[in-house]
């Protein structure tokens, strides 16, 4: 679906206990989304937000556990 600022929406299934819930989410969230996912361990200081998508995240530190 074409929202006109150039992102199509994706249709992804979430699933939360046992329910399951299809929305329409667009490229930019759901690349932030599997970012924060292969991340692990991290933290994301300030993420900039425009119309409503995730475009910048600022300040990334990684965190390593040893043992």
């Amino acid at each position: 679906m074409k929202n006109g600022n150039g992102f199509e929406n994706r249709n992804v299934v979430l699933v939360s206990g046992n329910s399951l819930a299809d929305i329409s989410l667009p490229p930019a969230w759901y690349a932030f989304i599997r970012y924060c996912a292969e991340l692990q361990h991290g933290e994301i200081e300030r993420l900039k937000i425009q119309d409503g998508l995730p475009v910048l995240a600022e300040v990334i530190t990684k965190k390593v556990k040893f043992g």
